[in-house]
């Protein structure tokens, strides 16, 4: 098990851990439950530190990722083109294109179409 791994999984346990130390210090009225946020923020802290010092003792990249997958993103196992965004894309260039209809297209068909203004007549 990768030391990135284990860090992750130490995390909610060591939360509940914190939480019955407060909730022991506020019993014995030593700190109260409002006081204890930064305790929080400084765990948060310490974990995400650990966590990236072990990511960067692996080589950067997060156990669960395809060798060779770059880390983030990158292209799909079995993609049909490099950069493509999912594993069913289609290569743009091979695509074939069906015809447009008269009319459809947002520039207009005929330079006559140029001339009329928005409800019909000259502008």
């Amino acid at each position: 098990m990768s030391r990135y791994m284990m860090i992750r999984r130490l995390r909610g346990p060591a939360f509940l851990l914190l939480i019955g130390v407060i909730a022991l210090l506020a019993q014995a009225h030593i700190m109260s439950w409002g006081h204890s946020w930064p305790l929080y923020l400084i765990l948060i802290g310490v974990f995400m530190l650990a966590e990236r010092a072990a990511l960067a003792a692996d080589g950067g990249v997060p156990p669960g990722y395809p060798p060779g997958t770059p880390y983030p993103g990158g292209p799909y196992p079995g993609s049909p083109y490099p950069g493509s965004s999912y594993p069913g894309a289609v290569d743009p260039a091979s695509a074939v294109q069906s015809p447009a209809q008269p009319g459809s297209a947002i520039v207009p068909a005929h330079s006559q179409d140029l001339e009329k203004g928005p409800r019909g007549g000259q502008s």
